[in-house]
């Protein structure tokens, strides 16, 4: 539809092309709309927030992974998130060296298969580590042996079990190893052009930065959960009906909490004369009278009514009432 000037608008122009002021092609490309270019060899799947979702959700990985690895290898051991970004599958699979360690993965009961990338400078000394060694071995290009394969693969189950763990208030997911691969270029799991979510972790052994950690996390495996890819989102599922087991935890710990009751007998006040020259057998007049109810405070907080007595050899209170205004507070 054409837009329509309004005949002030048309003054303005023709004053202003009779006075040189606004050449012609200016005064058309004043009214053109405003064109982006965009690429559909790379389009954009993910939104910024989708990214900054990703990358929130895998800082809790990054710092669950540090704490494992460092109890794991025995050395200190540093995880963070370098970068969230993306790009298409075949830029992906081009940027990666060859032999490079991919362990292939699926998160059901998402469809797909996701791939994790560790590079051989941290792989390697993380299997020298295993062994006893000091971590500093040198790097080879090469292709792993049987034995380091078998150490791999039990290496990469439990780090997939630190991601399910990241991912379980997110999206429960049972991550499992399908294959373990060496050549980046033989891999057809998605069409070259297919937009991937690249997440890339530096890590640190021992102080000293060791190299890179990929994972890739494809659109279509991700497709179901991109309503859920946003801040909005997560504010509304945290602020949803919590598990059972989640409650009873919850119950327990604060079954376990310590709080301070305090019975108040009575008060009264007296001059600071009257205090000095208190002495042993006086009496003092309390406000309260003997047969009212004490006062209760938990935590300083006035809650209850009671009444003294005992229980065996033990001094104890008999709630009567709560104080009026608590009952539907607590």
């Amino acid at each position: 539809m054409q837009e329509v000037l309004s005949q002030q608008e048309i003054d303005s122009l023709l004053a202003a092309l009779t006075s040189g002021e606004l050449p012609v092609e200016e005064a058309k490309r004043e009214r053109a709309p405003a064109v982006r270019a965009y690429d559909f060899r790379r389009p954009n799947k993910f939104s910024k927030e989708h990214l900054r979702t990703l990358e929130m959700l895998h800082q809790q990985f990054a710092r669950l992974l540090s704490s494992f690895l460092s109890g794991y290898l025995h050395v200190s051991v540093n995880v963070e998130v370098a970068s969230v970004g993306q790009m298409i599958f075949e830029e992906f699979i081009r940027s990666l060296p060859s032999p490079s360690i991919m362990i292939i993965f699926g998160l059901k009961p998402l469809e797909g298969p996701a791939i994790f990338e560790i590079n051989a400078q941290v792989i390697y000394p993380m299997i020298d580590l295993l062994f006893g060694g000091p971590g500093t071995s040198a790097v080879e290009n090469r292709e792993p042996t049987d034995i380091e394969m078998t150490v791999i693969r039990r290496l990469g189950a439990r780090i997939l079990e630190n991601l399910s763990a990241s991912w379980q208030d997110f999206y429960p997911v049972a991550p499992e190893i399908q294959a373990i691969e060496t050549n980046p270029r033989m891999q057809q799991f998605y069409a070259p052009n297919e937009v991937v979510a690249l997440v890339t972790f530096s890590i640190s052994l021992n102080d000293e930065e060791k190299g890179l950690i990929n994972l890739c996390l494809p659109y279509l495996l991700l497709e179901p959960l991109i309503s859920q890819l946003s801040v909005r989102q997560q504010f509304v599922r945290r602020a949803g009906a919590s598990r059972p087991e989640d409650v009873r935890r919850l119950e327990r710990w604060l079954g376990l909490a310590h709080l301070e009751l305090k019975v108040i007998l009575g008060e009264s006040e007296i001059t600071v004369k009257e205090l000095l020259g208190l002495q042993v057998g006086d009496v003092l007049a309390l406000d309260d009278r003997y047969d009212q109810d004490l006062r209760l405070y938990v935590e300083d907080e006035f809650k209850f009514y009671v009444q003294a007595g005992r229980v065996g050899e033990n001094i104890a209170v008999q709630i009567t009432s709560l104080v009026e205004g608590e009952k539907g507070d607590d």
